[in-house]
């Protein structure tokens, strides 16, 4: 499997349901609440396989070491967001702002990742190499989408 296939599918899924929560208001409380409850468990299972799969095997090679780095740190400010938001009442005005910020840090590093990091990782790893990253990713996401099920 392609492992770019397998994380921009992964980018679509997230990016449907940070539109459909952005399409709410404040009054939709309960709606924003199983959305955003989803669209945590998604980017938190593609920020780990990220961090554990793709990104190490980019700091391995000197041509995508920086961008790799710059992934880990665009996932930490996510991470802090998504931690504040969930515990923060969704129905107010202050959860809407803080969730724009995330909403456009999230369509940042999707920008970045699927133009300037895939061309790179493209271009300094052979095909072979790609298909077992992407191997290793779908793989990855099946046993932890496994075990969340069980």
């Amino acid at each position: 499997m392609d492992v770019f296939a397998l994380l921009k599918a992964d980018h679509e899924r997230v990016a449907g349901m940070l539109e459909k929560i952005e399409q709410t208001t404040e009054r939709a409380e309960k709606g924003r609440e199983e959305t955003f409850a989803r669209l945590k468990a998604e980017l938190d299972l593609h920020a780990m396989i990220e961090e554990q799969i793709f990104y190490p095997a980019l700091e391995e090679v000197e041509e995508t070491r920086d961008i790799a780095l710059e992934g880990y740190e665009e996932h930490r400010l996510v991470k802090q967001l998504l931690s504040e938001l969930e515990v923060e009442p969704k129905n107010t005005e202050e959860w809407t702002a803080k969730f724009t910020v995330l909403k456009e840090n999230v369509e940042h590093h999707v920008e970045e990742e699927e133009g300037e990091m895939f061309k790179k990782v493209r271009q300094a790893f052979s095909k072979e190499d790609i298909e077992l990253l992407g191997q290793r990713v779908e793989r990855a996401k099946g046993e932890n989408r496994a075990a969340a099920g069980s």
